[in-house]
C-alpha cells in the first residue's frame, strides 16, 4: 500500500467523523444520563457484541473513571444470570452498527420483561433499525462506509462509535464539573494517577 493510499484511507475516516449528525441527540443523552445517574441512583449499563462490544467496554471504563458509574454487560452472560445486575433505575447504552444485532435486541426484551420501560440510549448507523425504534435517545453515526477493502470489517464504524463515546464522556465531565482532584482519586497508580495528583 502506498503512502497516498494510506492517506486516502485516513481522509475517509476523518470525513466520517465530520459527518456525525449534529442533531441535539448528544445533549439529550447527557441530560438523560445525568438525571438517571447523578440526580438519581442509577448506573450506565453498556452493551454490544463483537467489535461494537469492544468499543462499548472502552466507553463504560472511561465513564467510570470520570465520575459516571458504569459497567459493560455481556449479552450472553446476561442470559445466564447477569441480568440480575440490572436495576430499574439504571440506563442502557447499546451499540450496534446495523441496529439489528440479535443478542442486543434480545437483551432489550429481557430487560423490559424484568423492569418494564427502562431508558435506552443507542449508538447505531441505521435510524430505521429495530434498535433505533426502542431508543429513547439515538446517537446516529451517520452513513459510515468501512475502509476495509471488502466493505465488511468494522473499521470506520468503530472509529465513529469511539468518538461518539468520547464526546459523551467529555460532555458528562463538563456537566458534573469533574475535577483533576476527583480524577486522581480514581487513579491511584501509574502515570495518569501521578499526573492528576502532581
Amino acid at each position: 500500500m502506498t503512502e497516498a493510499e494510506i492517506q486516502a484511507l485516513i481522509e475517509k475516516e476523518i470525513q466520517a467523523l465530520r459527518d456525525i449528525p449534529m442533531d441535539g441527540s448528544l445533549q439529550e443523552a447527557v441530560a438523560l444520563i445525568h438525571r438517571s445517574v447523578h440526580e438519581g441512583d442509577g448506573t450506565v449499563i453498556v452493551s454490544g457484541v463483537g467489535k461494537a462490544g469492544e468499543v462499548g467496554t472502552k466507553i463504560a471504563n472511561t465513564l467510570c473513571s470520570t465520575g459516571t458509574p458504569s459497567y459493560f454487560l455481556k449479552p450472553l452472560e446476561a442470559q445466564h444470570g447477569d441480568l440480575g445486575l440490572v436495576r430499574k433505575q439504571d440506563i442502557l447504552l447499546l451499540l450496534s452498527n446495523s441496529g439489528y444485532t440479535r443478542e442486543i435486541i434480545e437483551l432489550v426484551d429481557q430487560v423490559k420483561n424484568l423492569h418494564g420501560d427502562m431508558r435506552i440510549i443507542t449508538i447505531t448507523r441505521n435510524p430505521d433499525s429495530a434498535l433505533a425504534k426502542v431508543g429513547d435517545v439515538n446517537l446516529f453515526t451517520g452513513q459510515t462506509e468501512e475502509i476495509c477493502p471488502l466493505g465488511l470489517t468494522p473499521t470506520t464504524s468503530t472509529t465513529v462509535m469511539t468518538v461518539i463515546g468520547d464526546l459523551l464522556v467529555v460532555a458528562l465531565m463538563k456537566r458534573i464539573g469533574f475535577t483533576k482532584e476527583q480524577y486522581g482519586l480514581r487513579h491511584h497508580s501509574g502515570y495518569l494517577g501521578q499526573k492528576a495528583r502532581g
